[in-house]
């Protein structure tokens, strides 16, 4: 009969399961060789987180899985920065499984972790452990949480074969990997402690200074494979070879510690003896420095009468040339003002000129116009101004009237 889940044969490895597709026909039981089958649970992938969790849709909802077996460097913890080929473990991870990949998922005891993701193995088309190939390029390591430990060996396996070609987190080329670290560590300490000392005391300093440099560098690598505060780095030297590694360093620590100790000792020596030229050189220079100084003190005082004979003549001489300085500007003024009031008489006239030919013609003498001869008129009756005949200006309504 058809079925819509993937089926796998314990403990044999997937090797024996037929290559996946959207429907698989599969068998319940046994299979003649009497392994026991093992149902896998059909998904689709819809993206990758990091590099040990991706989002598969199965049953039909997105739900998050979370890697079984194996551990990745952080790339989106809310607590840590990225870690050392963080990026790289989610690139080979949406290498493996793309958006659309149909993969394959088993699960352990517990079904999923504090955060609610789903732990699981997942597997592709081709057969290939997901899980498994993390830790066999060296970008994931094996890790055990009981009770899942149902594909730690897989996992452990994988890892193996990265341990021997130093790949991925043990490359000691890639820079960032612990490897690389105590690498370049080891390095700087053998180099400081086989360099001379010097016999000055700059080159002494210098050599103090590279030793205290390699032993920090060296310290803080042996920290971090003590403390297990960079867990993916130290899972992936693994606990013999961080040990083994941790007392390699302890000894060329106490070595380069008696080398800075050396170096400090006679860095010492040179300062006292520099400190002792030093006074020396100061009592000398006290010395001519109180000499010379008596010899200054002479030539001051001879400069100084020479100089206040110089600046007497020279204050003299610059208060004549001033004097006949200011004579000529108050002449200068005078001519300037004698000058200005001449100008100024002669811009008056000749706006005067310039007004008068402006003026309009003057008009003819007025000559008013003769009147025609009007007899006085009888006293009229009632006249308010007796003895009044001339010209009258009348009121509003003609009623009343006064002389005009």
């Amino acid at each position: 009969m058809n079925h819509a889940r993937f089926r796998r044969f314990a403990p044999a490895t997937l090797l024996t399961v037929a290559v996946l597709t959207s429907t698989l026909t599969a068998c319940t039981g046994s299979n003649a060789s009497g392994e026991t089958a093992v149902d896998f649970q059909p998904g689709t992938v819809v993206r990758v987180i990091d590099g040990d969790t991706l989002v598969i849709n199965f049953d039909g909802d997105d739900q998050t899985v979370r890697l079984l077996n194996v551990d990745t460097p952080e790339t989106k913890h809310p607590d840590k920065p990225v870690e050392c080929l963080g990026p790289e473990a989610t690139q080979k991870l949406e290498s493996l499984t793309p958006p659309g990949t149909k993969v394959a998922l088993d699960f352990d005891v517990e079904r999923t972790d504090r955060y609610d993701r789903v732990l699981a193995a997942v597997f592709i088309e081709d057969q290939t452990l997901v899980n498994a190939e993390l830790a066999r390029v060296g970008l994931g390591v094996p890790v055990l949480i009981e009770p899942n430990r149902k594909y730690y060996d897989e996992v452990q396996a994988a890892y193996n074969e990265a341990t021997e070609q130093a790949v991925g987190l043990l490359d000691v080329a890639a820079g960032c990997t612990l490897p690389a670290e105590v690498t370049d560590a080891v390095n700087a300490l053998t180099e400081v402690t086989e360099a001379p000392v010097g016999e000055t005391e700059a080159a002494v300093a210098a050599t103090a200074a590279g030793i205290l440099a390699a032993l920090t560098t060296a310290k803080a690598v042996r920290e971090t494979l003590n403390a297990g505060k960079d867990t993916v780095r130290v899972l992936a030297v693994g606990a013999d070879r961080a040990a083994a590694i941790t007392r390699d360093l302890d000894t060329r620590i106490s070595k380069a510690e008696q080398s800075l100790n050396a170096a400090d000792t006679k860095a010492a020596a040179l300062k006292q003896a520099r400190e002792a030229a030093r006074v020396a050189a100061a009592e000398a220079e006290a010395a001519r420095v109180a000499e010379a100084a008596r010899v200054e003190a002479e030539r001051v005082q001879a400069e100084a009468a020479e100089a206040a004979r110089v600046e007497a003549e020279r204050m003299q001489a610059e208060a004549a040339e001033a004097a006949r300085i200011e004579a000529e500007r108050l002449q200068a003024e005078a001519n300037a003002q004698a000058e200005a009031g001449r100008l100024a008489a002669e811009v008056a006239a000749a706006a005067e000129r310039e007004r008068i030919r402006n003026l309009p013609p003057a008009p003819a003498p007025y000559v008013p116009p003769a009147q025609q001869y009007v007899p006085p008129a009888p006293p009229a009756a009632g006249n308010p101004y007796p003895g009044y005949n001339g010209p009258r200006c009348y009121a509003p309504g003609g009623k009343t009237w006064r002389p005009c």
